[in-house]
């Protein structure tokens, strides 16, 4: 897993099982995952290898292909966590209104039938079965560091459940023990998906090594995802896991990473080599394309009509899709005196500071945040990204930790969370706080000024009370210039209606 994911053809022998109801599936090549891995044990590397891809990839064969029935370019895993995460919050919007993402840049008039729910859904009930697969076969064959395989299949399972629960609030609950199961499989609660994931965080923590190759899965990437996982707990279960939070998100931060000591790097084409990445999903401009991996970001916010030349930012192509809005850059005030390196990641000539008009690609500023150009290396512009996308990183551990101490998580020290704070201010050259500034209201806007369009916005935002209703607006919110309330079962996305035609068992989640 360096740079080039290996894309092996061996891989489709497990073919597109549905969670829905069939959950056997048959092959399309000569051999089956077990002869193929009897045959060649180490040919396993490349089948997980493809697991990791499904999340930034669209499928197998280029740019154009699709591991499941919905377009290629539109459905990707990454490209549904940005679409979900961040245009539906406060600090990012599209312009391009295709059928649905208006309903989501406005957050508006959200219904089952809007594609971009049923991609997400999709794309995560393709990787669940395909690992179901792989954990099926892998009892059978004897493969190098099975355990390590295994734990980190079951990994990518978990994570794929994760954004099923942040987002859907429930679903089908299918596991390796399924495998050769007709019936329709019943709905899973929320918390039974919470329980579920919890449980294998836990189990395979301890098998995985504490390094593993770039881009793979090791211990601290998996207490990444339980101090998520406990951090919105209350959120998920209605039980608070402060105490639980804090214990994983300490591991992390006692682990190897240390702070990148240039923020740029983080979102370059050579990011690669950051020290701060601890969980990143692989692109590569010529083995592995897609339009939904960090080619979504780096192109969509680009235009050659307003940001000429776009090759400084690594990139021939320029889609004019994305912009922020004054709820991100607004926080750092005014931008052309601060002396945060953060604040100069918007292109603001020939844009306006408010957007009137979402649909209009002057107003608003486009984030340069994430950019295809190498920070220590000369590397081409390129039609496709290969910036890797940071999906964990320790400045996140260290925000975490500053919200779990003003939570009241036993064991956590505000004074070191004011100190890791302004690590993380420091190094963009953001003046340091003091004790009396570290509250929940500065963590929340500190947490935008360091990860929006990251894929964490819109779960913070529910985490703090600030999605729903009309307490905190934000331009557009509620498809009104100044921003308007929306409507509480927003904190849960629509169940796809296909999905529900698909298994009588599953249920529409409220208000919709």
């Amino acid at each position: 897993m360096k740079k080039t994911i290996y894309l092996v053809s061996a891989l489709l022998a497990l073919g597109l099982a549905s969670c829905i109801n069939d959950l056997e599936t048959t092959p399309e090549v000569e051999l089956t995952l077990e002869e193929v891995i009897n045959r060649d044990p180490n040919a396993v590397e490349g089948i997980v290898s493809r697991l990791y891809a499904s999340f930034a990839l669209s499928g197998p064969d280029g740019p154009g292909s699709s591991d499941i029935s919905d377009d290629a370019g539109e459905s990707p895993f990454l490209r549904g966590i940005i679409n979900l995460q961040d245009f539906t919050a406060d600090g990012m919007k599209n312009r391009w209104g295709d059928d649905g993402l208006d309903q989501l840049t406005t957050a508006s008039n959200w219904d089952s039938n809007n594609k971009f729910f049923r991609y997400l859904y999709n794309r995560a009930y393709y990787t669940i079965p395909q690992t179901n697969n792989l954990l099926n076969v892998l009892q059978t064959v004897d493969v190098p560091e099975e355990d390590v395989v295994a734990g980190e299949a079951r990994f990518l399972r978990a994570l794929a459940y994760y954004y099923l629960i942040d987002g859907f609030g429930k679903g089908v609950l299918v596991t390796e023990a399924d495998f050769g199961e007709t019936d329709f499989l019943p709905e899973a609660s929320r918390t039974e998906l919470f329980n579920y994931v919890e449980g294998e965080l836990l189990e395979i923590e301890p098998l995985l090594p504490e390094s593993n190759d770039y881009g793979r899965v090791n211990r601290y990437v998996v207490n990444m995802l339980l101090a998520k996982l406990y951090l919105n707990a209350e959120v998920y279960t209605g039980t608070a896991r402060w105490d639980d939070a804090l214990i994983h998100v300490e591991r992390v931060i006692n682990g190897p990473y240390t702070l990148d000591p240039n923020f740029v790097r983080l979102f370059s084409g050579d990011n690669d080599a950051s020290p701060e990445i601890i969980f990143p999903l692989i692109a590569d401009p010529l083995t592995s394309q897609s339009f939904g991996n960090t080619t979504y970001i780096v192109n969509g916010n680009l235009s050659p009509d307003t940001m000429e030349p776009i090759a400084q930012f690594g990139a021939l192509q320029g889609w004019q899709g994305h912009r922020a809005t004054k709820a991100w850059y607004g926080l750092y005030g005014d931008l052309e005196t601060s002396t945060d390196d953060r604040a100069e990641l918007f292109w603001t000539e020939g844009h306006n500071f408010e957007m009137e008009n979402y649909r209009t690609w002057t107003d608003g500023y486009p984030s340069i945040k994430f950019r295809n150009a190498g920070f220590n290396t000369e590397l081409p512009a390129t039609d496709f990204s290969g910036t890797d996308f940071p999906l964990y990183r320790l400045a996140d551990a260290y925000l975490m930790y500053a919200e779990l101490a003003l939570r009241g998580a036993a064991g956590a020290d505000i004074s070191t969370a004011l100190g890791y704070v302004n690590q993380v201010r420091e190094r963009s050259n953001a003046a340091p706080i003091a004790t009396g500034d570290l509250d929940l209201d500065f963590i929340i806007d500190e947490r935008a000024r360091e990860l929006n369009l990251e894929g964490h916005r819109r779960t913070d935002l529910i985490r703090f009370g600030r999605f729903t209703g009309a307490d905190y607006l934000w331009p557009w919110k509620g498809n009104t210039v100044n921003g308007s309330a929306i409507p509480e079962h927003y904190k849960l996305f629509p169940i796809p209606e296909l999905a529900l035609q698909g298994n009588p068992n599953l249920t529409q989640n409220p208000g919709y």
